[in-house]
């Protein structure tokens, strides 16, 4: 009896322990279940904290990156509009000589259109221009507010030129360039003034001297009585008489060109003008088979009228002239053209021309290209114009002939 219940109480014993060991290993798998469970939810949860955190981030760099983008854009709107609003010219050269940039008023400057753009700048620029840029790119080094002439013509342009090289492109430049021809003919006709005024000061004095001098000696050529003098002297007598009123002529216009200008200014109308000095000369004019007409736009100006026509004469006049002294019908055309801010008045003729080297010359005091003439008729006429704040220039009529450009200002 005793065997059994010991056989029993050790079963059951086994039995509780092998109960108690599968409680056991249940309940660690029930933990190990519930913390594997935890950590697969501390798992998800960060991922899902790290998914939005870059989302967020995301989302941030693309914001900044549309801000940036906008700025770049109005940036670059606004560096167009300053290109494009500029009153100068403004171009820009790349790396390999090719024209990338050409704003409005460089076009309107050097007369080309959107078409220059993408071609070789020596191909599309003027010469002077040119140079000016490839000095830059070939030295390397700026160029700052240099002047340099557009042009070989009779009335060239001038411009006012500023060159850097770019930055990254070792042969690439930008240039910026204005008008300076306004400012180059103000200075000329400054230093004319000046150089006129000079003239009149040192040989004024002079020339009245010399006038005295003259005047005696023709009084006493008109004393001679002829009758009194063997017949042999005559001709001497009349040289003398003749010589003294040609030198007395001379020194008379001379006198007239050295003294200063005294305008009388008032309205008047440059047609009139420019009739009433063509009807002086058109006689001569058709006597020698030719005409003188009178065409175009002419305004109404402040000037000196009896200046102006004695301006207009002596240019109608030589031009005659110098037709008839080429056997060539005189055929005088008087052009008015209107231009912004000035009338340009040309009076061309069909005769021989003034050669190229005379006409840097011919307005100077006593430079004559006839076989008679004192040399101060252009040179008077010179004067009458710059002091009307206007100038003058020649060149060659499309007729072959001489064509005399005058501009005066139409207001100021």
């Amino acid at each position: 009896m005793n065997g059994s219940v010991s056989v029993i109480i050790v079963l059951t014993a086994i039995v509780a322990a092998l109960i108690g060991v599968l409680v056991y290993a249940m309940l660690r798998f029930s933990a190990a279940a519930r913390d594997a469970r935890m950590s697969l939810r501390e798992t998800r949860t960060e991922t899902a904290f790290v998914t939005a955190a870059l989302h967020d981030a995301l989302t941030k760099v693309k914001a900044q990156e549309r801000v940036m983008t906008a700025r770049a854009e109005a940036s670059e709107r606004l560096s167009g509009e300053i290109v494009e609003s500029l009153t100068s010219g403004l171009l820009v050269v790349d790396s390999d000589g090719h024209l990338r940039i050409l704003n409005p008023a460089g076009r309107r400057l050097l007369n080309r259109d959107e078409r220059a753009l993408g071609r070789p700048y020596r191909e599309v620029l003027p010469e002077e221009l040119a140079q000016v840029i490839e000095g830059c790119v070939t030295v390397g080094t700026p160029v700052f507010r240099r002047t340099v002439q557009i042009g070989r013509s009779a009335a060239p342009a001038y411009f006012g030129v500023s060159v850097s090289p770019l930055s990254g492109q070792p042969h690439g430049a930008i240039c910026l360039f204005t008008d300076l021809t306004p400012v180059v003919e103000m200075e000329e006709q400054l230093r004319l003034k000046e150089s006129l005024a000079q003239v009149g000061e040192l040989t004024a004095g002079i020339a009245h001297e010399f006038r005295n001098g003259l005047a005696t000696i023709h009084g006493y050529a008109r004393l001679l009585d002829f009758k009194a003098l063997p017949a042999s002297y005559h001709p001497h007598l009349r040289g003398i008489r003749q010589e003294t009123e040609a030198l007395g002529e001379v020194v008379t216009n001379f006198l007239n060109f050295a003294r200063p200008q005294q305008l009388m200014l008032s309205p008047i109308d440059v047609r009139a003008v420019a009739e009433r000095a063509a009807d002086e000369v058109r006689s001569e004019a058709r006597a020698h088979g030719g005409d003188v007409i009178v065409k175009g736009d002419f305004p109404v100006i402040e000037g000196d009228d009896v200046l102006l026509r004695q301006a207009f004469s002596n240019l109608l006049r030589n031009a005659v002239e110098a037709c008839v002294d080429a056997s060539t019908a005189p055929q005088v055309v008087i052009d008015g053209r209107l231009e912004p801010g000035h009338v340009r008045v040309v009076v061309e003729d069909n005769g021989p021309g003034v050669a190229v080297p005379d006409r840097e010359r011919i307005f100077r005091p006593f430079v004559t290209t006839k076989g008679r003439g004192t040399g101060l008729g252009l040179a008077l006429v010179q004067k009458i114009i710059v002091t009307h704040n206007g100038r003058i220039q020649v060149a060659a009529a499309s007729g072959g002939g001489a064509s005399f450009q005058i501009v005066l200002p139409t207001s100021g």
